[in-house]
């Protein structure tokens, strides 16, 4: 789960919608779950690929049971709402009731339509990561086009600020083409990862995601061990 643009998402229907990189990779996670043991593990704790297509789905069609399991906070895989979506889909019929209505599109009013780039788009990547990239085999990379991994650094801001406000030491965020943005102002290191996996790294998915971390050792050390204590 995430604790806690790309192309312009033109509302709850349109060419733009179509063509918008939040659609492509929609298709993309929904193949991944339709061709994956719905009891594998992810890199959700406590959640397997069934209980992660739950949550997806509660996020985007039901939010009141969303707010009810938030209020509830039961451990990992102890989430009453997602119990009963998972519960539904223990049959090979109910889990592909549940992948159909994960696609169905959320209705005009809610934020998960009108705003689906900005709400969905890193979402979907990182859970898709979750699903690839668990097991005993987990997948590499994806090798994503340059033009997703641009739009996936265009949303980093805020999740990096969120994820980095308590560092002890300042920190950048850099890509391997050049691209580079303080996350927190002050000497410290730079975390240097192709766009999606900053965000991996950002998000908790901190083993899985291929992120180099560099400075002065002393920066290095305070940082490390920051991080091994959240």
């Amino acid at each position: 789960m995430l604790r806690m643009g790309g192309s312009v998402f033109a509302g709850a229907e349109g060419e733009d919608y179509k063509m918008s990189w939040v659609k492509q990779e929609l298709d993309s996670l929904v193949e991944t779950f339709r061709t994956t043991d719905p009891d594998a593990p992810t890199l959700c704790e406590g959640w397997n690929v069934r209980r992660l297509l739950a949550h997806l789905t509660q996020r985007e069609h039901s939010p009141v049971a969303r707010i009810v399991d938030s209020v509830a906070r039961k451990p990992p895989g102890q989430e009453p709402g997602l119990n009963k979506l998972t519960s539904q889909a223990r049959t090979p019929q109910g889990y592909d009731a549940l992948i159909d209505r994960f696609t169905q599109r959320a209705p005009r009013w809610s934020p998960m339509s009108w705003a689906a780039e900005r709400l969905n788009f890193v979402e979907y990547l990182i859970h898709h990561e979750d699903i690839r990239r668990a097991g005993a085999n987990p997948a590499e990379p994806r090798d994503l086009p340059e033009a997703e991994q641009d739009a996936v650094w265009q949303q980093l801001g805020l999740l990096a600020k969120l994820g980095l406000r308590k560092s002890p030491v300042g920190a950048r965020l850099a890509t391997p083409k050049g691209k580079s943005r303080v996350a927190k102002a002050g000497d410290g290191v730079t975390l240097t990862g192709e766009p999606l996996e900053l965000a991996l790294w950002l998000s908790g998915r901190r083993d899985p995601a291929q992120v180099a971390v560099t400075g002065s050792p002393q920066a290095i050390d305070a940082f490390q061990a920051w991080v091994h204590s959240a």
